[in-house]
């Protein structure tokens, strides 16, 4: 972690808002810092500066995109005081993510996994990793706490992670809320 990152001043975090807000719209794959900087009114010298180079910009700009995501769904599920079951929990997270509202977040992390896949020692190293360690763990919140550990329970989690990730593929490439949204709901009711 670089001093930057340890103890980030104002000024970085203005403009890791603002490159993350352009990343929300643009994407990350065909980054350049030249139009990055004008767009957000800033420097390319700046941003190597205080970010330390591209790939250290695109870390921070993943590191912001998985702190949203999470913050957003552990809302959902950190809402609920006893857990209602994995099949509520996943409903809640399919709502989440086939709401309009977080299509930009999500395309965001559909490229980014697939970069981590393709690139595994470039500055999306282990992202994809990280979010399914994030989302079994969401999922787990669902699950009765003397289960949580076995076998099954990890089985199932990924089931669910499964085809809440397929599904979301579909929509974001087909915008049929309706279908995937069916198809959702009929394989969480072989939960129940």
């Amino acid at each position: 972690m670089t001093r930057s990152e340890s103890n980030p001043s104002p000024r970085r975090q203005e403009l890791l808002e603002a490159a993350y807000a352009y990343a929300l719209r643009s994407g990350l794959g065909e980054l350049s810092l030249r139009p990055l900087a004008e767009e957000i009114q800033s420097s390319p010298r700046v941003l190597l500066y205080l970010f330390g180079s591209k790939e250290g910009l695109i870390r921070s700009l993943l590191a912001r995109a998985r702190a949203d995501e999470l913050s957003h769904i552990q809302q959902l599920t950190g809402s609920q005081d006893e857990p209602e079951g994995l099949q509520s929990v996943a409903c809640e997270l399919w709502r989440w993510l086939s709401a309009d509202a977080h299509r930009g977040l999500l395309t965001l992390w559909v490229e980014s996994y697939a970069r981590s896949l393709i690139d595994p020692d470039g500055p999306w190293a282990d992202f994809a990793r990280d979010t399914v360690s994030d989302w079994l763990a969401l999922l787990a919140a669902g699950q009765p706490a003397a289960l949580r550990d076995t076998e099954a329970a990890l089985t199932q989690r990924t089931l669910v992670l499964a085809v809440l990730r397929g599904a979301l593929l579909d929509l974001l490439a087909t915008g049929d809320a309706t279908r995937t949204t069916a198809a959702v709901h009929l394989q969480l009711a072989a939960l129940g």
